[in-house]
């Protein structure tokens, strides 16, 4: 009886362990990434002042985790300084013109972050994996890529490429996920089925976009995100060491006095349409 007794202690001991382990690690991840959004902040601040201009582009895997990453890059700080671009399939115009054409219109001026959810490299993946151009117009882009990247290297941009990667697995959990949560259904497209389905087609064509797009002045960052609170701190760490961003000190304004009520000021009691408080 008493090794019953102490099996059942043993046990729940463990159980005991294993949530506080959870929740600690939960913990850390939330302190971790306030942390990182508060760098964020002081990056911008030397953004806006210094003039810098900065390109980071996002690719990877459907359901890699692209969406949550810049979300936590961006929720804390400024849209007008952190731009987000994610760019709908092109319009026959668009289609007419040339292929970089409609990227280097949102190309950072000074000042200013642009991030590219997805990016020029389409033309290497989902363009050239379900034949919306030809594969001697992909194999043409992946030639040229390097040298559009240098050219806007040379030009003062910094430019900083993640690659986020999941494994077969995970993509399947994800998607299936996404398919039973109505908060997330919206996130499942019909390519994203088709990238589920073509794996191996996507597979050789990130390998060769990768292995010929890979540069010095604009290398490819690989961020394995199975785990996704670990490829956000990783990702985000490595953006904030990648710039070389000084504190800029904040002026504090003096807000002064609120002016007093006017002599005679009436209330307007003109009948309003207000919210109604639905909380309990």
């Amino acid at each position: 009886m008493d090794e019953i007794y102490e099996a059942k202690r043993l046990d729940e001991e463990a159980i005991t362990n294993g949530k506080e382990k959870k929740k600690k690690k939960s913990w850390d991840y939330d302190k971790e990434i306030a942390r990182l959004q508060v760098e964020l902040a002081h990056l911008q601040a030397w953004v806006k002042k210094s003039g810098a201009r900065v390109v980071i582009v996002f690719e990877g895997r459907d359901a890699a985790g692209k969406g949550g990453m810049i979300k936590r890059i961006t929720e804390k700080v400024s849209p007008r300084v952190f731009r987000v671009i994610a760019l709908p399939a092109p319009t026959e115009r668009e289609k007419s013109q040339i292929y970089m054409q409609r990227y280097i219109a949102y190309l950072p001026a000074a000042g200013e972050i642009v991030i590219f959810d997805r990016s020029w490299y389409n033309r290497a993946g989902v363009d050239r994996v379900m034949g919306f151009c030809s594969d001697k117009k992909a194999q043409r882009f992946l030639e040229l890529a390097p040298r559009f990247e240098a050219a806007i290297v040379e030009s003062g941009v910094i430019l900083l490429k993640y690659f986020l990667t999941v494994s077969e697995e995970e993509q399947e959990r994800r998607f299936k996920r996404r398919i039973d949560d109505p908060v997330r259904q919206w996130k499942l497209s019909p390519m994203d089925v088709e990238s589920y389905q073509r794996w191996w087609d996507y597979t050789r064509a990130y390998d060769e976009m990768l292995r010929m797009t890979d540069s010095n002045h604009a290398p490819w960052w690989i961020v394995p995100s199975d785990d996704k609170k670990r490829a956000r701190i990783n990702c985000i760490s490595h953006i904030l060491q990648s710039i070389p961003y000084e504190r800029v000190k904040f002026d504090a304004p003096d807000l002064g006095k609120r002016q007093k009520r006017p002599s005679g000021f009436m209330e307007d009691h003109t009948v309003r349409h207000v919210v109604p408080d639905t909380t309990p």
